[in-house]
């Protein structure tokens, strides 16, 4: 049985949420898991293996837009502790450890030892689609897709093997990269789907502008998540977050608006609700997300969204339900068995 150390990006609960499932799988099967994470990350590991805290990178956003400038100072700043950081993992970790390989959700400090030490490296996210897939770019962002594969390639030096989550299957680009449906949490495996009558709306502050827009659709009711308030004005619900309310709520939704975050698309892609996409202004990947629910038919996405753009959507919801048809959804089987044979093969390709 091999020793693991797996590296889990904090920001936001989507690599937590699919770590998780990762780790529950390999531990069932006799491996030994130590995870290494920070922020939201670390909280949301404990109890799934033994965490090991360490420092970690941030976005830094306003009114729904990430701030370039900002984000690299926020960083740079954060240098003394993130190299001390790196230093504690490696001593406590990996010299103590000694493990046989390290799987990373997109945390840089375990690949970058991964890389140094020799050590096999498997990259299990969805931010490899940007950099072993061919896909569409977005409408103006050339640039911000060199950048973000930049970053990519310096987050993660260079995989043993890139296990890629996603909804839109391109041409891999490398023979190191293998595409696979996204991993859903046991939650989400365990529900059925229904068609209920409210519009399951998931965002966060920053879009109080676009939040006006849906009092002059009285026809519709709202149920609003990510406001951390519980109220009800007119035919909007604001509801606080939990989590067995919000599967509940997605899952019998006729319809989805929210930001373009991959799990929570591909959460309400697999009970094939049709979704209306906000992607934050400047996050290459969410605009990518878009773009591709526009392009596989699966919902619509918007930069500037208003009252009109979510009537055009109600419009189309008969398209969208008919494309959602043909979704393949799936468990998390076919990822999990190339694990299986990756620590089987000593991760011989």
């Amino acid at each position: 049985m091999a020793r693991i150390v797996y590296g889990v990006a904090g920001e936001g609960s989507g690599h937590s949420s699919r770590a998780s499932e990762v780790i529950a799988h390999l531990k069932q099967a006799g491996h030994t898991v130590r995870a290494v994470s920070y922020d939201r990350g670390y909280r949301n590991l404990q109890g799934v293996c033994d965490v090991y805290l360490a420092a970690g990178l941030n976005i830094v956003s306003e009114d729904n837009r990430v701030r370039p400038m900002r984000t690299i100072l926020h960083n740079l700043r954060k240098s003394p502790q993130f190299i001390e950081s790196t230093r504690a993992v490696r001593r406590d970790l990996f010299d103590a450890f000694q493990p046989h390989c390290v799987f990373t959700d997109f945390e840089p400090i375990t690949a970058h030892l991964a890389w140094w030490t020799q050590t096999p490296l498997v990259s299990i996210d969805n931010q490899h689609r940007m950099r072993y897939m061919e896909h569409p770019i977005p409408e103006g962002m050339s640039r911000d897709a060199f950048t973000t594969r930049f970053i990519i390639r310096r987050m993660v030096p260079r995989p043993t093997a890139a296990l890629i989550t996603t909804f839109y299957f391109g041409r891999l680009t490398s023979p190191r990269a293998f595409a696979f449906p996204p991993i859903l949490r046991k939650a989400i495996l365990d529900t059925k789907p229904s068609d209920g009558d409210h519009i399951l709306v998931y965002l966060s502050f920053g879009f109080e502008s676009f939040m006006e827009n849906l009092p002059s659709l009285p026809r519709e009711r709202f149920v609003v998540y990510g406001y951390d308030r519980q109220a009800t004005e007119g035919n909007i619900e604001f509801r606080p977050f939990s989590r067995e309310t919000f599967l509940r709520d997605m899952a019998g939704a006729k319809a989805i608006i929210t930001t373009a975050g991959f799990t929570t698309i591909t959460e309400a892609l697999h009970f094939r609700k049709p979704i209306l996409a906000l992607p934050m202004a400047h996050q290459f990947e969410q605009e990518l997300n878009g773009v591709l629910l526009n392009e596989l038919g699966y919902g619509m996405s918007e930069r500037k969204p208003d009252a009109s753009t979510v009537r055009a959507f109600l419009e189309r919801l008969s398209e969208y339900r008919e494309k959602l048809r043909e979704y393949p959804a799936a468990d998390n089987s076919a990822l999990f068995a190339k694990i299986d044979e990756l620590l089987e093969r000593g991760f011989r390709l």
